[in-house]
């Protein structure tokens, strides 16, 4: 059976708790990902993501010129050890909606990054189709329960506002 070592991407940027949220999204940018790891020194403590930015930061006002990635990174994440069955971590990523997983050796250390992509493409079984599949699935119906934005003209496709502005 393989393990996550296998497909993993390895050494994994990573940024630390102190560092601003500018320089996360700026790193995502140039990296082309939408999930960081947050590491004090090599040790995982947390992840970023452009959501994180999005809701935590940009929506809740915690996104100013001199915002931490501490004040809105996610801490409870989900992990793999790096000699994790490729079943167990699709899985989990499965059961928790987990697009992207950092891998940790048995110190906390991080060593490296899986994706969903990472799994389609390095694995290609139907046990990996059936999570996207899965994880898709939730994020469809998550959507379809948004309203179009409110703003000039008329909606695009895929625009869309967890909240509605009539009344407003």
């Amino acid at each position: 059976m393989k393990t996550i070592s296998q497909v993993m991407t390895r050494d994994p940027r990573a940024l630390a708790p102190s560092d601003s949220v500018r320089r996360a999204a700026q790193l995502m940018e140039e990296l082309g990902v939408g999930a960081l790891p947050v590491c004090e020194g090599e040790r995982l403590v947390g992840i970023v993501t452009d959501r994180d930015i999005a809701v935590r930061g940009v929506a809740q006002g915690l996104a100013g010129p001199d915002a931490i990635l501490s004040e809105i990174m996610t801490r409870e994440i989900k992990w793999c050890l790096e000699n994790a069955p490729i079943d167990d971590v699709l899985d989990t990523m499965s059961t928790y909606q987990i697009r992207r997983m950092p891998v940790v050796d048995r110190q906390h250390h991080l060593v490296g990054i899986v994706s969903l992509g990472d799994l389609a493409t390095k694995v290609g079984d139907g046990h990996v189709a059936r999570s996207l599949s899965e994880i898709s699935e939730s994020q469809e119906e998550h959507r379809a329960g948004m309203l179009p934005v409110a703003g000039k003209g008329k909606a695009k496709s895929g625009d869309g506002a967890a909240a509605s502005r009539r009344g407003a």
